[in-house]
């Protein structure tokens, strides 16, 4: 039997489907043996999306939801493993992220919330589960986010190298290696893909801008490009974390009022640029020069990709493909990575980064017996 197997299983905020990979831990850099991907159902995204946001009867759909998730899950697993031809008795545990559909950190009793039941995980799949990452470090103070840059570190860190891991999901987030003896530091800088998906979903039932061809057809208006980007989330230090809770198609809609005169594609346009402009003043205030590996599904935008590379003229930016990991599956990868942490009792989070007041072992561990 192979120990060093373990799967990752992850929907981040783009709710976009779970992805599920099977990597092997055999040598310091982990493998990828399979990936596949489960798309979420309609009716159970439309149930999603209703529960990131304040609601009636939020507990029972919480708790209907959170097992149709925890199925969709097993599902993904149990579909993972028939395409890679492996048994499930190769595999030491599953690292599942769950779905976040409450991240509030900042509260005076700060939360962080994610589902799919790791105990319905186990049962339908056979395999021990390790779930619930972020609430250990949301409980010795941190953000419980991002916990990537751990992962980051140990996978694409390089001496005297300076580096920045841009995860461009639903919610974009940085983590910076220096490359020397700086602590490593990574924080959420604000929207991703989630508000162009929005406006895309809304105007063309599209569930995403293929390549960023419709924002590429439009033209960023500069006053509205100003008016998203005085929020104040972005004045804020790190350590910070946002989500949906914050930047949502409610709250899109509320910034459009003032600009609803504007071409559907110029709002797509400046969307873009929304997020391209948030990411590039903050990797700049960390460093001017340095090289940027992208990972996530705004890896694929290749118009995102053109107008970042215009702001950081002087950075050079490819994807983490460059580095042996294909960008789609790095989230993945990190929660196999995390799990296989767990049982080796060693931390998965960053305090410099997370804000926590120490090191932690992350998770909790869900037995299929």
């Amino acid at each position: 039997m192979n120990n060093n197997y373990y799967i990752g299983l992850m929907s981040g905020t783009s709710m976009d489907g779970v992805d599920a990979v099977l990597v092997e831990f055999a040598t310091h850099v982990p493998t990828l043996v399979e990936h596949h991907s489960e798309a979420i159902p309609p009716p159970l995204l439309h149930n999603l999306h209703r529960l990131c946001l304040p609601g009636n009867d939020e507990i029972n759909r919480l708790g209907q939801i959170d097992r149709a998730m925890g199925k969709l899950f097993a599902k993904a697993v149990n579909n993972l493993l028939e395409k890679a031809g492996v048994d499930k008795s190769a595999v030491t545990a599953i690292g599942s992220h769950g779905q976040t559909v409450r991240h509030m950190p900042s509260l005076a009793m700060g939360f962080s919330l994610q589902i799919a039941d790791p105990n319905t995980i186990a049962a339908e799949t056979g395999i021990d589960v390790i779930a619930d990452f972020r609430r250990k470090d949301v409980a010795l103070g941190g953000q419980g986010a991002p916990l990537v840059p751990a992962f980051h570190q140990h996978v694409f860190a390089s001496p005297n190298t300076k580096r920045i891991i841009l995860n461009i999901g639903g919610i974009a987030n940085i983590t910076y290696l220096p490359g020397n003896t700086e602590a490593v530091t990574g924080f959420d800088t604000g929207p991703g893909n989630t508000l162009m998906d929005a406006w895309i979903q809304h105007q063309q039932q599209q569930p995403y801008d293929e390549a960023g061809a419709w924002a590429k057809s439009g033209t960023t208006d500069q006053k509205m490009l100003q008016h998203l980007l005085s929020h104040p989330y972005f004045s804020l230090a790190a350590p910070k974390s946002t989500g949906r809770e914050l930047f949502n198609q409610a709250w899109l809609e509320q910034q459009l009022s003032n600009f609803n005169y504007l071409d559907e594609a110029d709002i797509q346009s400046t969307l873009l640029d929304f997020t391209c402009h948030s990411i590039a003043n903050d990797v700049l205030a960390l460093t001017t020069e340095a090289e940027m590996y992208v990972c996530g599904g705004g890896a694929y935008n290749l118009e995102l990709m053109s107008r970042l590379q215009a702001l950081l003229p002087h950075y050079k930016i490819v994807t983490t493909a460059q580095l042996g990991m294909d960008p789609q599956w790095v989230e993945g990868i990190a929660f196999a990575w995390l799990a296989m942490r767990f049982n080796l009792g060693l931390p998965g989070n960053l305090p410099a980064v997370t804000g926590a007041s120490r090191e932690a072992i992350l998770g909790g561990k869900f037995t299929a017996i």
